[in-house]
């Protein structure tokens, strides 16, 4: 069972969301020396054929983060804001047409190790009839229902030897005790790491479960080795 209920409309998903993320004090990585700016869409729909969920996209199996587990997004381009690119990334990778009217708000920027400060904004779409993935940057598009993503046995903390991409099987015992990692556990081949798992832990705790900023913050987690690039 879930820690409380989660909304059943993109009505109540809008309320919500906005209740949530209007008082939210987001934390946002300053520019530095070699910093770079990406952005990315957390994208909340009516399933077709079930209730609201979250958006995600396993990316082509070419260039950077090839199959990786990803949000619609990418880096800024000149004089762009985050919203915008995050907005253009949503279009050209999915097909989808956000209005403004449909960003709800913004999480924390998460320094991710390649370099980026990823900045995750809440998009809640009126339906999907616009979806239609680019082959070249996206291999599959998949739904992570709301309900599930609240679910107490989502996140769990993992050894470095048991972060592998895809979610296959460790293939070396994990040791006692060192660093762990989140891994968001949604189902048989599908568990997240961070970067992307943060940015979805973050939503679950401060949107769905309406948790404090203090209890939410996600910029310390560390990332396996292979999303390093």
């Amino acid at each position: 069972m879930s820690a409380e209920p989660v909304p059943a409309s993109t009505t109540e998903f809008r309320a919500l969301a906005h209740a949530r993320l209007d008082g939210f004090e987001r934390a946002a990585v300053p520019d530095g020396p070699g910093l770079r700016r990406a952005a990315v869409a957390l994208c909340v729909a009516a399933d077709p054929e079930g209730p609201l969920s979250v958006l995600l996209i396993r990316r082509a199996y070419r260039g950077r983060n090839a199959g990786q587990w990803a949000l619609p997004g990418g880096r800024l381009e000149p004089a762009e804001t985050a919203r915008d690119a995050a907005l253009r990334e949503l279009h050209e990778e999915l097909g989808i047409r956000a209005e403004e009217s449909d960003v709800i708000g913004a999480l924390d920027d998460f320094p991710a190790a390649s370099g980026f400060a990823i900045t995750p904004f809440v998009v809640a779409l009126r339906d999907l009839t616009e979806l239609r993935p680019a082959p070249d940057e996206v291999h599959s598009v998949h739904r992570v229902g709301l309900r599930r993503l609240a679910e107490p046995d989502v996140p769990h903390w993992v050894s470095p030897a048991e972060a592998v991409p895809g979610g296959r099987p460790p293939t070396v015992p994990a040791p006692a005790g060192g660093i762990r990692l989140l891994q968001m556990r949604f189902g048989p081949g599908m568990n997240i790491h961070a970067p992307t798992g943060a940015l979805l832990f973050q939503f679950r705790e401060v949107v769905l479960l309406g948790r404090t900023p203090a209890e939410s913050r996600v910029a310390h987690f560390a990332q396996p080795e292979w999303t390093h690039r």
